[in-house]
C-alpha cells in the first residue's frame, strides 16, 4: 500500500484565473514573499525526513532557522519600511505592503512554531538517545560543576556588561541577532524591583559548552546562557535575581540610501552599517515562561507589537545547531564527498607533470562543476597560476562573497606585488557581506590593487576573471564566466558552473565588461556575452519570441531553465506567450516563483520543480531549442526583476558541443530526479516526487556524484588538435 504523497499547501491560495484576462491580471501570478516561505517549508522537510541521518536533519533545521533569521530582515524590514513610507504600490498579484505583512506574520509564526516543536519534541529527544545531551547546569555532576563554573569564572565573566535599566540608565540598546538575559532585580532592603540586560557574548565563546562523560561516551552540551543564568547572581553583588529570561531581536536590514547623492561610496556603505545596527526591531523572540511584565518592558522600550513576539519553547537562535552538527559523530551524518580534480587539469605521468592550465585551456574549453569537480584545483588554480606566471601581463575579477582566507585575493595581492596589473571589483553593497568586503577592498587597495566599490545605483553580480597573457609577443586572453561566486567554502555545498575560456570573442567582450566596470564605458557592444542591465532583458525576449515562432510554424520549439528563483512579470508574460503558442517549457526553479504553471488557456505548456538536497542547487543554466541547433547559456543571472534590471550580470554561450551536452544532461538530469524534487501545481502546492510503478529512483545529487567518481565525462569537451 503505498503512503500519501507529501506536499506542502500555499499560505493563501491563489484566485482562479478567468479566461481572458490579460497576462499581468493578479491572477496569474504567486506572492512573491509567501513563495519564499513556501521555499523554507521545503527546506524543513529535510529537517523532518526521518530516513535521514541525525545530524543532518539538525542541519537542515538550522537552515531552516537561519534562513527564517534572514527574511525577517531582509523581505519583513523592507514591507516595514515601504508601509511607513506609505507606498501605494501593488505587487504582480495585487497586494499592498500592509496585506502582504498581515500574511506574512501568521505564516511567520506558524513556521517559527514548527520549527520550535520539531527541535522539542523529536530532534533533541533523538540526540539523548544517541548520547548527545542538552542538559542544565543543575544536572551536571559535581566534577562537571566544578570544570563549568571555572570556565564561566576564567572566561566569560570577565566580559559580561550588565546594563541596569532606571531613571539614570535609560534602556540599552540591543543588538540585531544577539541574545540577551532580561533580568529583574530585587533590591534588598528596599524591596524595588529593578530591570537588567546581560548580553550572552557567544561572539568569541561557543554556544555549547560541550562535556564528555568518561565510561559512559555521552556527549553533555551545556548552553551559555544557562552558564550565566546560573552565576548571574555574581554580577548584582547583593540584589535578589527574581528572574532571567532569554530574549532575542530581529532588525530591519532593509535600510537604503540614495547613491546618486553620495560623495563617497565607500563612506555610504560604512554609514549605512551603522544605521542598519539601530534599525527598527521588526521582531521580539522571548522564552515562553517569560513574565508578563518583562514581556511589556520588552515590547515598549523595543517599540514592536506585541502580535511581532514570538514565544519558544526550547532554545532561541536554533541557527546555532550548527556547532551541534560540527560534532564529530560521523554514523550520524551523510558520507563526506571530496570533490575531484576535473580529469582534463588532471596531472597524470610525465608528460603532463608540468603542463600549465592555460595550455589546457589552449587545447579547449574547460567546463567545471562544483562542488562534484574542485574549486581549488580549477579556479583558484587559474588565478595562482597567473599571479606566478612572468607571463601574465594583468588580471582582472569581481568579487561579490569570498571565504575569510581566500587563497584567491592571497593570489591577487601576490600579483601586485610582483608587478602585474592588477584590478578588481569588489561589491561592497553585497548584502550582509559588506564589512568583509569593505575589509579585503582595503587590503587590496593597500597593496596596490586598482580596486573597484561597484556602480552606483547597481550592484556587480557578474562572476567574471579575466587574465592578460603574452604569448608569441601579443597579449591573449584567457577568461572564467561563472555561476556562483569565488567563495571555496561555497564551493564545497552550492552547485555551480564555471567555463575557463581561450575564445577571443568571449575574451574581448570580457576585456569590454570590466572597462564597463571600472571606468566610463556604459555604451558596449558585446559579441557572445549577454550582460544587465544593458540588453539582457531584450535578449531574453528575442530568444523566447524565437521559439515562439518556431512553434507556431509547426517546428519543435521549447525552453528550459534551471535558476534560483523567478519572479519578474515582463519574463513571466513572455513565457505565457510561448505556452499558449505551443512551447514546451521546463523550468527547475530552486526558491520562489511567481509565474502559475499549468493553468488552461495561458501556462498548461509549462512544468515547474524545485530540486533540494544535500547540496544548494544554484546553477543558472538557460537552454533554448533553437531549432535543433540548441543555445546554452551559463551565468550569473536568475530570471528576477533585480538581476535584470538592477545588477550587473553576465551570461556566456557555450558552443563546445562536447560541453553542451554535459550541461544539457545536468539539466535532464534534475528533470528526471524522482527524489529531490517538488512538482508545483497550478494553486501553489508543491509535491514531493517518489518513484513510482517500475521506475528506478532517480537523485540528482547522488547520481552526479557516482558520474563523477566514475569518471564518466560524455562531453568533457573537444579538444583541438
Amino acid at each position: 500500500m503505498s503512503s500519501s504523497p507529501i506536499t506542502y499547501e500555499p499560505a493563501v491560495r491563489p484566485a482562479p484565473v478567468e479566461q481572458g484576462v490579460d497576462l499581468d491580471h493578479p491572477s496569474l501570478y504567486f506572492n512573491r514573499e509567501l513563495g519564499w516561505l513556501d521555499f523554507n517549508w521545503r527546506v524543513f522537510h529535510y529537517a523532518r525526513h526521518r530516513g535521514a541521518p541525525l545530524l543532518e536533519r539538525v542541519r537542515f533545521l538550522a537552515i531552516t532557522a537561519g534562513n527564517l533569521d534572514e527574511f525577517v530582515q531582509k523581505r519583513v524590514g523592507g514591507l516595514r519600511r515601504q508601509e511607513a513610507a506609505g507606498v501605494t504600490h501593488l505587487s504582480p498579484d495585487g497586494r499592498g505592503p500592509g496585506e502582504q505583512l498581515r500574511l506574512l506574520r501568521s505564516e511567520i509564526l506558524r513556521m517559527q512554531c514548527a520549527i520550535d516543536d520539531l527541535w522539542t519534541d523529536e530532534l533533541r529527544p533523538e540526540l539523548e538517545s544517541i548520547g548527545v545531551r542538552i542538559c542544565p547546569f543543575s544536572e551536571l555532576t559535581d566534577e562537571e560543576k566544578s570544570r563549568v563554573s571555572a570556565l564561566f569564572q576564567d572566561q566569560i565573566y570577565p566580559v559580561l556588561t550588565p546594563l541596569a535599566v532606571d531613571p539614570g540608565h535609560p534602556f540599552p540598546f540591543i543588538s540585531n541577532l544577539s541574545l540577551s538575559l532580561a533580568v529583574v532585580l530585587r533590591h534588598p532592603e528596599r524591596g524595588t524591583l529593578h530591570f537588567a540586560r546581560v548580553k550572552v557574548p557567544t561572539n568569541h565563546t561557543r554556544r555549547w559548552i560541550v562535556l564528555g562523560r568518561e565510561g559512559a561516551g555521552e556527549i553533555r552540551l551545556v548552553p551559555a546562557e544557562e552558564v550565566i543564568r546560573t552565576h548571574i547572581g555574581k554580577l548584582f553583588g547583593s540584589m535578589t535575581v527574581e528572574d532571567a529570561h532569554l530574549f532575542r531581536v530581529i532588525r530591519n536590514a532593509d535600510i537604503r540610501r540614495d547613491e546618486e547623492e553620495a560623495e563617497d561610496l565607500l563612506a555610504m556603505i560604512s554609514q549605512e552599517l551603522r544605521e542598519r545596527r539601530f534599525a527598527p526591531v521588526v521582531r521580539l523572540e522571548v522564552e515562553a515562561d517569560t513574565p508578563q511584565r518583562v514581556r511589556q518592558l520588552l515590547i515598549r522600550e523595543l517599540n514592536v507589537d506585541a502580535a511581532d513576539v514570538a514565544d519558544f519553547r526550547s532554545h532561541l537562535a536554533l541557527n546555532d545547531l550548527m556547532e551541534i552538527v560540527s560534532l564529530p559523530l560521523p554514523r550520524h551524518k551523510l558520507e563526506p564527498w571530496e570533490p575531484r580534480i576535473p580529469p582534463r587539469l588532471l596531472h597524470e605521468g610525465e608528460s603532463t607533470e608540468e603542463e600549465d592550465i592555460f595550455s589546457i585551456i589552449r587545447a579547449g574549453d574547460v567546463l567545471v562543476h562544483h562542488p562534484y569537480e574542485s574549486f581549488n584545483a580549477s579556479v583558484t588554480r587559474l588565478v595562482e597560476e597567473a599571479a606566478a606566471d612572468p607571463e601574465v601581463l594583468a588580471i582582472k575579477q569581481t568579487l561579490y562573497r569570498t571565504s575569510d582566507d581566500s587563497r584567491i585575493v592571497k593570489a591577487l595581492l601576490r600579483a601586485a606585488e610582483l608587478g602585474k596589473e592588477v584590478a578588481v571589483l569588489v561589491e561592497v553593497k553585497a548584502r550582509f557581506d559588506e564589512q568583509n568586503n569593505i575589509d579585503w577592498a582595503r587590503m587590496l587597495e593597500n597593496a596596490g590593487v586598482h580596486v573597484a566599490y561597484g556602480l552606483v545605483g547597481l550592484k556587480t553580480h557578474a562572476k567574471a576573471i579575466l587574465v592578460v597573457r603574452r604569448e608569441e609577443g601579443r597579449p591573449r586572453v584567457y577568461c572564467h564566466i561563472g555561476t556562483g561566486n569565488y567563495h571555496a567554502g561555497n564551493a564545497g555545498i552550492y552547485t555551480d558552473l564555471g567555463l575557463l575560456t581561450t575564445d577571443p570573442e568571449i575574451g574581448a567582450d570580457v576585456v569590454d565588461l570590466f572597462h564597463f566596470l571600472t571606468g566610463y564605458a556604459p555604451d558596449q557592444d558585446y559579441r557572445k556575452l549577454i550582460v544587465a542591465p544593458g540588453d539582457m532583458r531584450q535578449r531574453f525576449y528575442a530568444l523566447i519570441h524565437g521559439e515562439i515562432q518556431r512553434a507556431q510554424a509547426g517546428e519543435p520549439a521549447s525552453i528550459d531553465a534551471k535558476m534560483n528563483a523567478l519572479d519578474d512579470p515582463g519574463i513571466i508574460r513572455k513565457l505565457y506567450e510561448a505556452s499558449r503558442a505551443g512551447v514546451k517549457i521546463r523550468l527547475v526553479v530552486r526558491g520562489h516563483c511567481r509565474l502559475r504553471p499549468g493553468v488552461p488557456g495561458y501556462s498548461e505548456n509549462i512544468e515547474v520543480l524545485s530540486v533540494l538536497g544535500r547540496f544548494l542547487e544554484h546553477e543558472r543554466i538557460f537552454r533554448f531549442g533553437n531549432g535543433g541547433s540548441p543555445l546554452t547559456l551559463i551565468g550569473s543571472a536568475d530570471w528576477r526583476t533585480r538581476n535584470l534590471d538592477e545588477r550587473i550580470e553576465a551570461l556566456a554561450p557555450v558552443e563546445d558541443p562536447g560541453l553542451e551536452t554535459r550541461i544539457s544532461e545536468i539539466l535532464d538530469l534534475s528533470l528526471q530526479d524522482n527524489e529531490l524534487a517538488w512538482d508545483l501545481d497550478s494553486t501553489g502546492r508543491y509535491t514531493l516526487r517518489t518513484p513510482t510503478g517500475q521506475a528506478a529512483p532517480m537523485n540528482l545529487h547522488r547520481e552526479l556524484m557516482a558520474r563523477t567518481m566514475a569518471g564518466e565525462r560524455r562531453g568533457e569537451g573537444t579538444v583541438k588538435p
